[in-house]
């Protein structure tokens, strides 16, 4: 029996009941698509049926704003993909009359969308012949067919393009792709894959050499930049009215971008109150400051995936009222990174 066969019977016996598998939509199927890209099913599951329930259809999500998009995206981190998301959604909608192209070509033209997600949109949704390879394709072939080439390097990833166009089943493009993603996700795992009961034990090269613990190959992991972030969080009183706060957007391109934050000072290693001090009327514009306190001793770690983030935040009782506060109850209306979200939640204003 072939490959492909075994993986088609593989995943009938065993698909998860998925709310995207019931559609060859693809508009459903592309916002799918790009929830999953570094998320876990079980993560992104809630996140896509909060984006179908706001935005029905491309055209929904087209006409609302970039800021509402990234709301409902708090907290699946990578945020670029929303606003790609949402500039693909205006594209399509204003320029290709709500349709996605019907082609692996066509949709490569999207912003957002790479090899991968146009190799699923094209096969699940219009039966092309185009095979999917994401990280649990790299593992089932890597370990299925004892290829040790890294898999982000220049070589590795052309030779498991080609091997994956060889092996797929071209009847049934639709569900051997979903099959084969589906088999690395819950049975060839990246730690303790089953491989007593695996439909693949006896064709495996991997579980042969006993080369499964070191399957996939990958170069070199990418350093870790670690960072110092200080939130300076003012607290205004109002006189005992609702209390309000500074928030700011981070309007540079790289982490965060769009998204709303408290001032931020960020230093070369950790600091003391005394710095805090000297350094807040740079930071924030407060006339009558009564005090500073540290809210966490202890460094947050926040890790993404190029770096670290070491934060503390430092609250500032004020004494003026802000012309451009943010009242406390209005915080939840703005996306922030979880970072802030979990501050807010914890912190009594």
């Amino acid at each position: 029996m072939l490959f492909s066969e075994k993986i088609l019977i593989w995943y009938g016996h065993n698909k998860r009941t998925l709310p995207w598998r019931r559609t060859k939509d693809p508009y459903k199927i592309w916002l799918s698509e790009i929830m999953l890209q570094q998320t876990r099913v079980a993560q992104g599951t809630p996140y896509y049926l909060k984006f179908i329930a706001a935005f029905p259809t491309v055209q929904d999500l087209a006409e609302t704003s970039e800021e509402k998009v990234l709301k409902l995206w708090q907290g699946l981190g990578y945020y670029s993909r929303a606003r790609n998301l949402h500039a693909t959604a205006k594209k399509v909608a204003n320029e290709y009359g709500g349709k996605f192209p019907d082609n692996y070509k066509g949709l490569l033209k999207l912003k957002g969308i790479g090899d991968y997600t146009a190799s699923a949109i094209a096969s699940i949704c219009f039966d092309e012949p185009q095979a999917v390879v994401d990280g649990n394709v790299y593992r089932v072939l890597s370990r299925y067919f004892g290829v040790d080439l890294p898999i982000n390097s220049t070589r590795g990833i052309k030779h498991f393009k080609k091997l994956a166009l060889e092996v797929m089943n071209t009847e049934n493009v639709r569900d051997y792709n979903q099959g084969i993603m589906e088999f690395g996700a819950i049975q060839c795992t990246p730690k303790k894959p089953y491989c007593l009961h695996c439909p693949l034990n006896d064709g495996c090269i991997a579980l042969k050499e006993g080369k499964v613990a070191v399957l996939p190959v990958k170069e070199n992991k990418i350093k870790i930049r670690k960072r110092y972030f200080n939130y300076l969080v003012p607290i205004y009183k109002n006189g005992g009215n609702d209390a309000s706060t500074h928030l700011r957007q981070r309007k540079s391109k790289g982490i965060w971008q769009g998204l709303w934050e408290f001032p931020l000072l960020e230093s070369k290693n950790g600091v003391t109150t005394e710095y805090i001090q000297k350094k807040y009327t740079e930071i924030v514009d407060v006339k009558k400051l009564n005090g500073i306190s540290l809210f966490n001793e202890d460094f947050i770690v926040h890790k993404l995936s190029h770096q670290h983030l070491y934060t503390k935040f430092w609250i500032l009782e004020c004494e003026d009222r802000p012309k451009d506060g943010i009242p406390v109850s209005r915080l939840e209306e703005f996306p922030v990174p979880v970072l802030i979200a979990d501050f807010i939640k914890t912190f009594k204003f």
